[in-house]
Parts: C-alpha cells; sequence; structure tokens
C-alpha cells in the first residue's frame, strides 16, 4: 500500500494573524504561494495514484501551484466549521473561556448555515475521508496526496492512528508544509511531519521539520 501524503495550504492573512479560518474563503498570501511552489519537487518524488483537495480557494490554488494535477475536489476535506468563532483568534476567545480547547469543546454556534462542529463531527469527516482514501490506495500503485487545512488535517491524522480526536493537537502543522502517513509492520505511522523543502534530506527521506504557527 502507498503513502498518504498531507498537504497543508499555503499561508493567508488570516493564518498569519492566527485568527481561526473556516468557512471564510480567504486566498494565500504571495508568501503562501511562494510556500505551495517550492512543495512542488518534494510531491515529485513521489508516484501519486490519486489526489484530493479542500473546496476552499487556499486550498485548491496550494494544489495548483505544488503541481497537483487531476485533484478530487471533496468536501469531507473542509476545515472545522469553527461557527460563531470564524473569525476570531484563541487569545480573544479565551478572554471569556480561559480553559477553552478547541480539541475537546468544539465552538460556540454559528449562524444556522454555519452551525459549528463539534470534535465528534470532525472526526466522522475524517473517517469517510480515510475510507475513501483507502479505496484509492488499494484501485493503483502509488500514494494518495490530500490537500487540505490544519486543524483537519491534524484530526485526519489521529484518526489514521488510531488515536482519539483529541490527539490531533499532539501535531502541530504550518503552513506550505508536507506530511507523510505510511505503515511499519502493516501498522500506520507517521513518516514526515511538518516538512518544508529546507528540512528534507539530501538522500531524500523526509525527516521533521521545525514546526511553525498553527491553524488557528
Amino acid at each position: 500500500m502507498g503513502d498518504l501524503i498531507l498537504v497543508r495550504h499555503g499561508e493567508t492573512e488570516w493564518s498569519l494573524s492566527g485568527r481561526h479560518t473556516g468557512r471564510s474563503d480567504i486566498p494565500l498570501t504571495e508568501n503562501g504561494r511562494e510556500q505551495a511552489r517550492r512543495l512542488a519537487p518534494l510531491i515529485a518524488r513521489h508516484r501519486i495514484a490519486a489526489a484530493f483537495v479542500s473546496p476552499m480557494q487556499r486550498a485548491r490554488e496550494t494544489a495548483r501551484l505544488a503541481g497537483i494535477g487531476g485533484a478530487r475536489v471533496d468536501g469531507d476535506l473542509s476545515e472545522w466549521d469553527y461557527g460563531g468563532y470564524e473569525g476570531v483568534t484563541t487569545v480573544e476567545i479565551h478572554h471569556t473561556r480561559p480553559d477553552w480547547f478547541l480539541f475537546t469543546d468544539g465552538v460556540t454556534p454559528g449562524p444556522p448555515e454555519f452551525p459549528g462542529e463539534g470534535p465528534e463531527e470532525v472526526g466522522a469527516r475524517a473517517e469517510r475521508m480515510l475510507a475513501k482514501i483507502d479505496a484509492a490506495l488499494g484501485d493503483a500503485e502509488g500514494s494518495v496526496v490530500v490537500v487540505s487545512h490544519g486543524h483537519f488535517l491534524r484530526v485526519l491524522t489521529a484518526r489514521r492512528l488510531g488515536l482519539p480526536v483529541a490527539a490531533g493537537a499532539l501535531f502541530q502543522l504550518a503552513t506550505g508544509t508536507l506530511s507523510r502517513l505510511s505503515t511499519e509492520h502493516r501498522r500506520h505511522v507517521v513518516a514526515g511531519w511538518n516538512v518544508r523543502p529546507d528540512t528534507y534530506c539530501s538522500h531524500g527521506s523526509l525527516s521533521a521539520g521545525e514546526a511553525g504557527p498553527g491553524e488557528p
């Protein structure tokens, strides 16, 4: 079975300022576009059997600039619906809820069309997405790449490893990075995390990169 390659979209103005960015369709900054372009050589080293991308423009543009062709748009790759916390920073939330923690507490309700998601709902989306990924891995030789968002990819990783949704908090993920989930002795493992081009080893393997700002 091939690997699961995770790409977090490039920088946006809201990711830079720490604002929770779920349904808001915020474009990449020029730095975010450059981050995406620099991922292309890393992705080109892998034989890609299938690709999936979130519907949001920040993800779709990242996929295009990183040279990921033919990616299937899938709503299950959307970022956590932050409900009433959309556009709000964690620091601001802590002014009224000092112990608030997204991965266990979820969000406050938003408007009817975007009510917000609890951890279990995001976990259910991740499970659906993993079923599609496994189907794609079984249909062709090579790896599957997904281009999505920080918090959702962290939940996806936790569930891939058989961990609870709250364990997504352990996997800090910076913008414009590539991570790789593989298998060892038929068990899912982290083979590379938070990788940028300047942290790619000279012998061609993926090593853990330095952590950057997480997805608010």
